[in-house]
């Protein structure tokens, strides 16, 4: 502990935080002028405030230590009415664990359990005093991003890189953690719903249908149909996003060939061989005519309706905010350009995003580079971006969820690990 408060310390004292204006505080459209944090952590609108719930290095109720680089996040409301988070750690193989997890899913050459998985957060849901913490799943690489499901579970994603997939099968995985775990569960990859470079999951409620995305340059958008909803173990089928029509690219980065609001109708490629050993899913879909997307990361299902980040896309190759509506009754499924960004004041690389009770999305951006200025970011319906907090810390934002009551967000500082709980006037519109 000494060890890692005199890292943080000394993170902050060398410009871990940011102090110049940033260019969007006098973006006062919504909510009013970002005001500057005495703490010099998180810049936010008149009528709102945070506390912080976690960080890195704190002991756990396990005996373990809180991790670094805190990424998706899912919360949920416990039978016995407490608040839970379950929150990815996106750890690669020589990363601290944070202690030495007692099981996992794979081991190094050392026989030591892989540090990435996740951590569970138990809130009080009156105080938000944090009753327990620990180590919900271990064994991993690079848990990125994931999704909550209808059932009461977080699905956590494999990111685990170019290098990872060509040498190694073990990993590329979906994992299924139940929100009401009380301990470190067994880890079980779900194999039929492939092996890739994993970003995000949402789950349609009225199907169980699981969309997926791959933070890739040349990625596509998945879904995966269980034969049992609530149990994706028992396998089922997967497949990838197509256009009924000329369109395979929705990137714009040569012509802008995907305009916002133009509706486009959906069919869906089914797809062999999901776990890939060539790590080649992403190519033998687009061969078969699936539509190519500019790493797709965050996708959360709204209103009969989900939206998804594509990083890297559009003209500026600055972000595209993708929406998907699947059709009911018969109808088919529909893909439109949502949001575009055409300057880096505006939307600078969404990634994770979640939709606030008044119906605007909320998305957190993760810029490249070695000096950033990352921003939470509303849309709203009308697709009008702007900023609602900064981030002074030199790391991204990630994880946003919102409470089941809609009365807080929770979101992350990546590295070094902090987990932030908002309250504001998020009914506003």
């Amino acid at each position: 502990m000494k060890a890692t408060t005199a890292a943080f310390g000394a993170l902050v004292a060398s410009g871990c935080r940011l102090d110049r204006p940033s260019a969007a505080a006098g973006d006062a459209r919504f909510y009013g002028a970002l005001q500057p944090d005495p703490a010099g952590l998180l810049d936010l609108p008149p009528g709102f405030s945070y506390r912080v719930l976690s960080r890195l290095g704190e002991p756990m109720s396990d005996g373990g230590r809180v991790p670094d680089r805190a990424d998706g996040m899912g919360c949920f409301a416990r039978a016995d009415g407490r608040l839970v988070l379950v929150r990815n750690h996106e750890l690669s193989a020589h990363h601290d664990a944070g202690g030495r997890p007692a099981h996992g899913y794979a081991r190094n050459a050392q026989g030591e359990v892989l540090p990435g998985g996740t951590t569970t957060l138990v809130l009080d849901p009156a105080s938000l005093r944090v009753e327990r913490q620990f180590r919900s799943l271990a064994g991993t690489i690079r848990n990125c991003a994931g999704g909550v499901t209808p059932w009461g579970s977080w699905l956590t994603c494999e990111e685990p890189g170019d290098e990872v997939l060509a040498r190694e099968r073990a990993h590329g995985y979906v994992f299924e953690v139940p929100a009401a775990a009380d301990t470190l569960v067994e880890a079980r990859p779900i194999k039929a719903m492939g092996r890739f470079n994993h970003e995000a999951t949402c789950v349609d409620p009225a199907t169980g249908i699981v969309y997926q995305t791959e933070d890739r340059d040349d990625g596509v958008i998945y879904r995966f149909i269980p034969r049992v909803r609530d149990r994706l173990h028992e396998g089922g089928r997967l497949q990838a996003l197509a256009i009924d029509g000329p369109l395979r690219d929705s990137r714009n980065w040569v012509s802008p060939d995907l305009t916002v609001g133009r509706r486009l109708p959906v069919r869906w490629v089914d797809l062999d061989d999901v776990e890939a050993p060539r790590d080649d899913l992403r190519l033998r879909a687009a061969a078969a005519g699936a539509l190519v997307v500019a790493r797709g990361e965050g996708i959360h299902w709204g209103e009969d309706e989900l939206y998804l980040c594509a990083t890297s896309g559009g003209a500026a190759r600055l972000g595209q905010v993708l929406r998907l509506r699947p059709g009911r009754g018969g109808a088919a499924d529909t893909l439109d350009l949502f949001f575009e960004s055409t300057s880096p004041a505006q939307f600078h690389y969404g990634d994770n995003l979640t939709v606030a009770p008044n119906g605007h999305l909320i998305v957190c951006e993760d810029q490249p580079g070695m000096v950033v200025d990352n921003h939470l970011r509303g849309i709203t319906p009308a697709g009008e971006a702007y900023a609602i907090g900064r981030l002074r810390m030199q790391t991204e934002l990630a994880g946003a969820c919102f409470s089941p009551d809609g009365a807080w967000l929770f979101v992350n500082a990546y590295s070094p690990t902090m987990t932030f709980a908002i309250q504001g006037p998020w009914t506003r519109s």
